[in-house]
């Protein structure tokens, strides 16, 4: 698979330098892997998002005023170390504690959570909000075992509005515990992704089947299929979605988001959003912002996800306030 490069084995190193790069001024690289933003105010509550890259813009691309105040890269599709995340957490730290938010992945836990006991040795306070909005990957009863997919991006956003007025530490891990609780999501590949360093797939798939439910590295889902119509696709996506146990009724407001995996056209997602919209316009359902494009990319895969929030009086102030980042910006 063809990618512009210079070293495949420093891509992720490029990477980052280029996102900083990016912001023109406003971001500093902290250490290898550490981004933030500079001039942070003092006695801020801090929000800090990681996890692997080459899922561009998410994590690294969702900083700025009204978002995340720092993120700690790993290298492609790999957790972050624990001295990475060291660096970016003395980075944001005003005093008034830091939390961490990021998906609920094996070595994303490991690394974060051995960051933050060394972060507490040095008198910072951490705070943890996994994020695991995953349907397909876990049962109702199991959340704690669903991993994190394009759901992250309302919760990133309702999050960092959350940071930007918290009077403290336990209130943004309420807040953000809230937005995490009211997020469902289910993602379909058509086709992999791969590594720059290797140039292969991360996984097999026939040409006429897509995997329903699979994670944004091409993780097990809940099955394979044969290729359907989008009309039958976002049918199966929203219903997966909305037997969940949110409850979504006649006269609730959502947010909705139609993510492309990589690859995936504009044009195939507003055409899964316009059927996704009816099925939900016909429940009575409120949709109240609506956001479509490549926010959680697996390099080229082919696929989509579709990611609901359901919004209530405390959430729906955050996410009209203003932000400001890589990967979303709203006036």
């Amino acid at each position: 698979m063809k990618k512009i490069l210079n070293d495949p084995n420093n891509a992720a190193a490029e990477l980052v330098d280029g996102l900083v790069d990016y912001y023109n001024g406003s971001v500093d690289k902290v250490g290898p892997g550490a981004i933030a933003v500079n001039n942070l105010p003092d006695d801020k509550v801090a929000l800090l998002v990681g996890g692997g890259t080459g899922h561009e813009p998410i994590y690294h691309g969702l900083i700025g005023p009204g978002m995340a105040d720092g993120a700690a890269c790993g290298d492609i599709f790999a957790a972050p170390p624990p001295n990475v995340i060291l660096d970016a957490t003395r980075a944001v730290n005003k005093g008034n504690g830091v939390l961490y938010l990021y998906g609920n992945y094996a070595g994303d836990v490991m690394n974060f959570k051995i960051a933050a006991q060394l972060a507490a040795a040095e008198g910072i306070r951490v705070e943890t909000v996994l994020i695991w909005d995953d349907v397909a990957s876990a049962p109702p009863t199991q959340k704690e075992n669903r991993r994190g997919i394009a759901g992250l991006i309302p919760i990133v956003k309702l999050a960092g509005a959350a940071a930007s007025t918290a009077k403290d530490l336990d209130e943004l891990v309420s807040l953000v515990t809230a937005a995490r609780d009211n997020t469902r999501s289910i993602g379909v590949a058509l086709s992999p992704g791969s590594i720059p360093a290797t140039g292969k797939p991360t996984f097999e798939l026939d040409e006429d089947s897509i995997g329903i439910g699979m994670g944004i590295h091409g993780e097990q889902g809940v099955g394979i299929e044969k290729m359907m119509t989008a009309d039958a696709l976002a049918e199966k996506m929203v219903n997966l979605v909305l037997a969940d146990d949110l409850p979504i009724d006649s006269g609730d407001e959502i947010l909705l988001l139609i993510n492309s995996l990589g690859s995936t056209t504009m044009m195939e997602c507003l055409i899964v959003l316009k059927k996704v919209k009816a099925i939900l316009v016909e429940k009575g359902v409120n949709i109240y912002d609506v956001l479509l494009g490549p926010l959680v990319t697996c390099q080229e895969m082919a696929g989509i996800s579709v990611s609901i929030t359901k919004l209530d009086d405390t959430l729906k102030p955050l996410w009209d306030a203003p932000c400001s980042s890589l990967g979303y910006t709203k006036l």
